[in-house]
């Protein structure tokens, strides 16, 4: 009976695993990101015939009437060759300088690719205060949306010429995931120069890939590595994880895949790894901007009944439940919430500056408003601006 069982719940695995990858076939949009490995040679020339095959896929969809939005990493590593670099340099000033190099070159070799098949090709760099901003992110949206009702094939790259080692998002493949979630995406592709996920060093004997996660964050015993084989990317097979979880609890069905099976993979072939989209409701663009585009600016530390009343009833931060202020923030920045141990359990808009709220702490909203102002009579942060960060619970 058990074993039974156990093979009908693979069926019905595998089932599920096929039917999603059907909706591959026939998705209407799609967001495709590729890394630095999979468009350089090793010594960090771009590659030319690499970029010529992935542009005839992503083609050859576009003209069967996909949008498609590429997200594409190389830019420091195109600029490499021309400024005599050996390998990735580690300072970002030096990165920025291959960077503004590079892009050029990087963008030069899309448009003319897909010029050869009659595409035109829109260069779009984002930085993390484009996805942190409400106004930047709903023009990102905007601007996004308009290319793909014009036909265009928007290149998305970070702007890694202004981006800091404090506010970036540090890999491509986050921000396809939140590009993926700004446009609604039907699919998200993650190639690489890893073929799938395994269960552990893929040169090992004995590991196996794994075709299909029905859920990020119930996924365990997988060893994860570093950066790419190469080491031209940023990226490992963590962040992947971390794209994949974005995107798949934004309801958007993820495979990560290598970049040489670009067409099987949107062709709903068994290739790569699956991740399936979230049943549940998807968040609301406004708490997936909170919880993987923002970074708290500072921390307000809360007592446990404040850490109960905002992880488990969802309620707004009041100023009787803080304990403590940390960092220099301004009304309207992102802000971690934290117990008392530190660990942070929410990010929110915080509604008054850093050096406001000690004067505010432990009082309740009806003694400030009585003793400051009825402009006192409000949340640190409302309900509606606060995100509960995964782990948290009270």
């Amino acid at each position: 009976m058990h074993g039974a069982g156990t093979t009908q719940a693979g069926a019905n695995a595998q089932g599920g695993a096929e039917a999603e990858r059907a909706r591959l076939r026939t998705a209407r949009r799609v967001v495709v990101k590729v890394g630095s490995s999979s468009l350089t040679t090793p010594d960090g020339h771009i590659d030319r015939e690499r970029i010529a095959v992935l542009t005839d896929v992503l083609a050859r969809r576009r003209s069967a009437g996909t949008e498609l939005v590429l997200v594409s990493s190389g830019a420091v590593a195109a600029g490499m060759s021309p400024l005599g670099l050996p390998s990735r340099p580690k300072d970002l000033a030096t990165q920025q300088a291959a960077a503004s190099v590079g892009q050029g070159l990087l963008v030069a070799q899309y448009t003319a690719a897909f010029a050869g098949h009659g595409l035109t090709a829109a260069q779009v760099l984002l930085t993390v205060e484009d996805m942190m901003r409400r106004v930047q992110y709903r023009n990102a949206q905007r601007t996004l949306r308009r290319l793909l009702d014009m036909g265009a094939v928007p290149i998305v790259n970070e702007n890694d010429t202004v981006a800091t080692h404090e506010i970036r998002f540090g890999d491509n493949d986050r921000l396809a995931a939140l590009v993926a979630h700004l446009l609604r995406a039907d699919a998200l592709l993650l190639l690489s120069d890893v073929d799938a996920l395994y269960d552990g060093d893929p040169s090992r004997p004995g590991t196996r890939r794994i075709p299909w996660v029905p859920a990020v964050r119930e996924l365990t015993g997988v060893d994860v590595g570093g950066a790419g084989r190469r080491g031209v990317g940023t990226g490992g097979m963590a962040t992947k994880l971390e794209s994949a979880r974005i995107a798949t609890e934004a309801g958007v069905p993820t495979v990560l895949a290598a970049a040489a099976d670009a067409g099987p993979a949107l062709a709903g072939e068994p290739v790569g790894t699956l991740f399936t989209a979230s049943a549940e409701r998807r968040p609301s663009a406004r708490q997936l901007w909170l919880a993987h585009a923002t970074a708290g600016r500072g921390s307000v530390v809360l007592d446990p009944g404040a850490v109960r009343a905002v992880a488990a009833e969802h309620a707004s931060l009041l100023p009787a439940g803080v304990v403590k202020v940390e960092g220099d923030f301004s009304a309207g920045d992102p802000v971690d919430l934290c117990d008392e141990d530190g660990r942070t359990i929410a990010r929110g808009l915080v509604n008054y500056d850093a050096a406001e709220i000690p004067e505010l702490m432990g009082r309740s909203t009806r003694w400030l408003a009585r003793e400051l102002g009825p402009e006192y009579e409000r949340e640190i942060v409302h309900r509606d601006d606060l995100v509960v960060l995964d782990g948290a619970h009270p």
